[in-house]
């Protein structure tokens, strides 16, 4: 048995006018100004996949046409953060662009770490386009017991 998907045109519709209007520097199709603030809204975001092992969770995140030096990861206060700029090529007078499809501009995932999770442990490496994090999983804190003096 498989899931059906209702198509929205109307969704399809205003993503390809909020995509037009971030080229230009438009309103987005809701009235928002496009900013570079770090809490706005990205230009996009890249696809991740996370996955779970005894000892870890692991976190892949697709980024065609980076580098390492184009992405930076945070991690602070239980929450991870990965943030970069995948920048736009020019037209130049031997090369003309018919059609651009990828998205580009700056990025910001987030994603609040399980308790289980030592964020000491963050490992990050970079291949062929794609990010990959690996976090330890750490022994769960005991709740600490306080004993209660009674006058």
């Amino acid at each position: 048995m498989s899931n059906l998907t209702r198509w929205n045109p109307v969704t399809e519709f205003e993503d390809l006018i909020n995509r037009y209007n971030r080229m230009f520097g438009l309103p987005r199709a809701n009235g928002e100004r496009e900013s570079r603030d770090l809490f706005s809204r990205s230009d996009w975001a890249p696809a991740v996949d996370i996955k779970e092992t005894p000892q870890a969770f692991t976190i892949e995140a697709e980024l065609p046409g980076m580098t390492r030096e184009d992405v930076k990861v945070t991690v602070h206060e239980g929450v991870l953060s990965i943030q970069g700029e995948r920048k736009n090529e020019e037209e130049t007078e031997d090369r003309k662009h018919h059609r651009i499809e990828r998205f580009y501009g700056s990025f910001l995932r987030r994603f609040t770490l399980p308790d289980n999770v030592d964020e000491n442990s963050v490992k990050a490496s970079f291949k062929e386009g794609v990010l990959t994090l690996t976090l330890q999983k750490a022994e769960p804190k005991e709740p600490k017991a306080i004993e209660v003096d009674v006058h």
